[in-house]
């Protein structure tokens, strides 16, 4: 009965649209786009944005280009004040970000951490505190922790305001810019500690194996309590109030019974709680405030429907908003609505030149795996006469403790509007199912992990809608090691594979992470496998300690400066490739880190993967 629901909404998909598929040239998937990340002044009287020059993402504000760089996209901006801009960028992709501030009137820019080799991250911009300083975190003393510094964007001076007192792996500052919570982690266990002021000492006021989260959000209103989402005591996060003198949950803010929640906002003006944020198949918000429910339900009311809307910058009194539309066909536009005339207008449309009604529906599925999990996933199929016997491309999503979420994916469109069904499947160890589902991937690397992968496969040729003979896989991070472990472990499966920046040998894999990932390492021995204990076990589930059984042709792409999975990888899978006299189409970018980000990066590596699955799959 499934399989013919599932056939007969495929079906009735692709009657409402026009059977002939248009041929999008590949560019218009992958090129920047017009406008995005629009961030409104505190004032509410200039828009920010990021738009394309010389093809990098440079920050331009109410039309005038402010930066001018040329070898790397902005990495993220924000207001400080209504004079500065600040934003981080990295070099080459090796993700040291540096901290830069920009003069929105005389453009003038200023490196404010220009260390090299040194990762920043903005802690708190003291929005409401002050109009020059920022607090910030930074590994300069010690690659492997970060400490808290203050700085002042005028002067460039940077004062040590908290110093990491073990292995601190976040911070949290109350509403008056005070650090109080720290979160220390061994990678196994974790402790929280809290401080009243920033006079006191901290304490410790919890203990945490790795398997139970406690997540701070923010500090409550009066700065005594703090929101939290924590998954202790239960399967499912949910949010909750915590006190942190008596250390005790006060009250559960919000819960779903299927799903973790993880996402609360708050309006820094009125001091309320907003709403709620979840993930089943698609984005869920529960409203908290009624205010800004009627608001949202004002701005639906004047936007196209079967869009998801979402509030994304506001000035400081909370009367001027930014929304971003977006769905599974559209990257959607950004709007200025102006609360008290209630009146919205759009800004830009971020990739104008995609049309909606030219793209693929992405349909919410679920099967089941061999032994009983519920999978569950999204199935985009190309505009054909009839959703069966089609070539497919089964892309497993990067983390892996991350997930796929429904909305606009240039991957999968592109690959649909090629003629390819796409298979996006949230494996077990997929977040946002539950601490039983996550823990259900510890040690199953290439095992149950890789299973989940392969009854998707199974699944969809059951269903009658994919064509068994014409499989390919294709994944990123993560999903670039299902790559080389379908093709390697699964040989019969699948026609081909195109591994991005995968994982080959979890071994040197592990040996090679980024310093200030080491608080991380017990975990990971726990979570994928110990290189001693369990060296038997990561052997086996190792790609490239096995490549003699790999049939199918392979492409790779790797990033050179990559600091998560680096180059090793990739060059030790092809060699031994290569070595058994079979030729590895290696595609090797010098400026890029993990993904490629630059332009013309991402044009060379789609063209290159659009021909090898032509090739592979048949088609032209």
């Amino acid at each position: 009965m499934k399989k013919l629901v599932l056939l007969s909404f495929l079906l009735l998909s692709v009657a409402l649209n026009s059977i002939e598929a248009k041929k999008i040239p590949l560019t218009d998937f992958f090129k920047n786009p017009t406008k995005t990340s629009y961030e409104i002044s505190p004032d509410g009287k200039h828009f920010a944005y990021l738009a394309p020059y010389n093809k990098r993402m440079n920050i331009f504000v109410d039309g005038n280009r402010l930066t001018s760089i040329t070898d790397r996209d902005v990495g993220g901006m924000l207001w400080k004040g209504n004079d500065y801009l600040i934003y981080g960028r990295d070099f080459g992709g090796d993700e040291n970000y540096q901290i830069f501030s920009v003069n929105v009137k005389t453009k003038k820019t200023k490196a404010l951490t220009p260390f090299k080799g040194v990762k920043s991250t903005i802690l708190d911009d003291l929005e409401n505190i002050s109009n020059n300083e920022i607090l910030f975190t930074m590994n300069k003393n010690n690659p492997e922790i970060f400490d808290v510094y203050r700085l002042n964007i005028i002067s460039g001076k940077t004062t040590l305001e908290v110093k990491n007192f073990g292995n601190v792996i976040d911070w949290v500052t109350d509403h008056n810019g005070v650090v109080r919570i720290a979160v220390c982690s061994d990678g196994v266990n974790a402790k929280i500690y809290y401080r009243l002021d920033n006079k006191s000492d901290f304490k410790k006021i919890m203990d945490l194996d790795f398997k139970n989260s406690f997540e701070p959000l923010f500090f409550t209103f009066d700065n005594k309590n703090i929101y939290a989402a924590t998954n202790v005591g239960r399967d499912k996060s949910v949010i909750v109030e915590y006190n942190l003198e008596k250390r005790k949950e006060v009250k559960t803010i919000y819960q779903n019974n299927d799903v973790d929640v993880s996402n609360l906002y708050y309006s820094k003006k009125r001091k309320v709680l907003l709403s709620a944020t979840y993930y089943t198949d698609r984005l869920q918000r529960v409203f908290l405030d009624k205010e800004i429910e009627t608001i949202y339900k004002k701005i639906e009311s004047k936007l196209p429907k079967n869009i998801e809307v979402a509030l994304t910058s506001s000035n400081k009194e909370e009367d001027k908003l930014i929304i971003r539309t977006y769905s599974d066909k559209t990257l959607g536009s950004y709007y200025f609505y102006d609360v008290k005339k209630d009146h919205i207008k759009k800004l830009a449309d971020v990739s104008p030149w995609l049309k909606t009604n030219e793209m693929c529906d992405m349909i919410p599925i679920q099967y089941k795996s061999r032994d009983g999990l519920t999978i569950h996933g999204y199935l985009t199929v190309p505009r054909v006469a009839k959703a069966k016997n089609l070539p497919v491309v089964v892309n497993p999503h990067g983390g892996p403790w991350a997930r796929d979420y429904w909305g606009f994916d240039p991957e999968v469109q592109f690959l649909a509007n090629r003629g390819y069904a796409v298979l996006q499947m949230n494996f077990r160890g997929s977040t946002g199912y539950g601490k039983k589902f996550w823990q259900a991937s510890f040690k199953q690397w290439g095992l149950k992990m890789q299973d989940d992968i392969s009854d998707g496969v199974k699944w969809l040729i059951d269903q009658g809608i994919a064509d068994p003979k014409h499989v390919a896989i294709y994944g990123g991070s993560y999903g670039g090691y299902a790559v080389l472990a379908g093709l390697t472990f699964t040989p019969d499966l699948y026609a081909c594979g195109v591994d991005y920046c995968g994982v080959s040998n979890i071994f040197t894999w592990m040996e090679s992470i980024p310093p200030y990932w080491k608080p991380f390492v017990e975990m990971n021995y726990e979570m994928v496998g110990h290189p001693e204990k369990d060296k038997e076990l990561l052997s086996k589930a190792s790609p490239a300690l096995h490549v003699e059984q790999i049939k199918a042709p392979l492409l790779i792409a790797q990033g050179k400066n990559d600091p998560r999975v680096k180059i090793g990888e990739s060059n030790q899978m092809v060699d031994a490739l290569r070595k058994r006299g079979i030729n590895v189409p290696y595609i090797v970018k010098a400026n890029e880190g993990h993904g490629f980000r630059n332009e013309e990066n991402r044009m060379d590596f789609y063209k290159n993967m659009e021909t090898f699955l032509g090739t592979c799959l048949n088609k032209k």
